[in-house]
């Protein structure tokens, strides 16, 4: 079917809740998905800018139900609590897992639990919190996760047997490698489920995407949210030629994902032109399907956050 982003189904009486909502990706998945009548929760570590977002979405988006849960993906208590507030909604319809790290510090770092920085922020506080609200996902029929994969997967490869980089850490390494991870999740996840007899259109359903090559300086400045000096601009405008987009398109890859009701489980989708366009149906890296890499994967991550990914019997 053809798809237009600018147009969505009605999402009215759907709950979704977004990590990192409150700039980038987020905040215009969040922006876009309150546009189409759904309730969205703005998932974010920091409560000032969260404020801000909703703030902004409100504003731009006439009777739009938004709310705001402090969060902070690379601390895992933080996780825990904030599934725990998630376990007492009524409903789970939509799961966006968008939070990260997007310029990996030079010098490796660890978050409190003590693993490398990047990989906790993109990945594991993730993989934990979609772990523990799973059981609301599951009461909500046609609920779906959908993991913020990158093009990077495409630019550099990992197997994924070195997760926490503590020798041969570099910033794009660690970068690439968490958003190989999250793409290697969001695929088992929705095997795993399937295999369970718990995914499926009336079932939990996991998806995975990626918003192309988006930048600020291409986006819609909104105060509090997208603020861009005059120099980033310019710069910015420059790379608009050699094929970047604004965050605001780079949100509709996701936005599909989440919404299109002929899309289901264990697909992947991008912008038509690979850094940007339309969102289409894509296929994934070689890596991001391999059942070795995504059983060891799941096996460490487990170590790495404590508890197992346990679904129902």
């Amino acid at each position: 079917m053809s798809w237009n982003p600018r147009a969505l189904p009605d999402q009215s009486g759907r709950t979704v809740v977004v990590t990192g909502a409150n700039a980038g990706l987020g905040y215009f998945t969040s922006e876009q998905l309150a546009g189409a009548g759904a309730h969205v929760v703005l998932a974010c570590r920091n409560p000032v800018k969260a404020a801000a977002a909703v703030a902004a979405i409100r504003g731009r988006v006439p009777g739009a139900s938004v709310s705001t849960l402090e969060l902070d993906v690379a601390d895992l208590a933080s996780v825990r609590r904030a599934a725990e507030r998630m376990l007492k909604l009524p409903q789970l319809d939509g799961l966006v897992l968008n939070a990260g790290i997007v310029h990996p510090p030079v010098d490796r770092a660890v978050s409190l639990d003590g693993t490398e920085l990047v990989l906790a922020t993109n990945y594991t506080g993730h993989f934990l919190l979609s772990s523990l609200v799973l059981p609301l996902l599951l009461r909500t029929p046609g609920s779906r996760v959908v993991s913020l994969g990158s093009m990077i997967s495409r630019l550099m490869d990992s197997s994924l047997d070195d997760l926490q980089l503590e020798i041969t850490y570099n910033g794009w390494k660690a970068y690439a490698q968490s958003k190989i991870a999250m793409q290697v999740f969001g695929f088992e996840l929705d095997r795993r489920l399937r295999s369970a007899g718990l995914g499926g259109p009336a079932g939990v359903q996991s998806l995975v995407s990626h918003p192309g090559y988006s930048i600020s300086g291409l986006t819609p400045g909104i105060r509090g949210v997208n603020e861009v000096s005059r120099a980033k601009r310019f710069v910015d405008t420059l790379q608009g030629v050699i094929g970047a987009q604004g965050k605001n398109a780079g949100a509709w890859s996701t936005v599909r994902a989440a919404t299109d009701p002929d899309a289901h489980g264990g697909q992947y989708y991008g912008p038509r032109l690979l850094t940007r366009g339309a969102p289409t149906l894509q296929k994934p890296t070689r890596t991001s399907l391999d059942l070795g890499v995504a059983a060891r994967l799941f096996a460490r991550t487990e170590a790495l956050v404590g508890a197992p990914f346990a679904l129902p019997a």
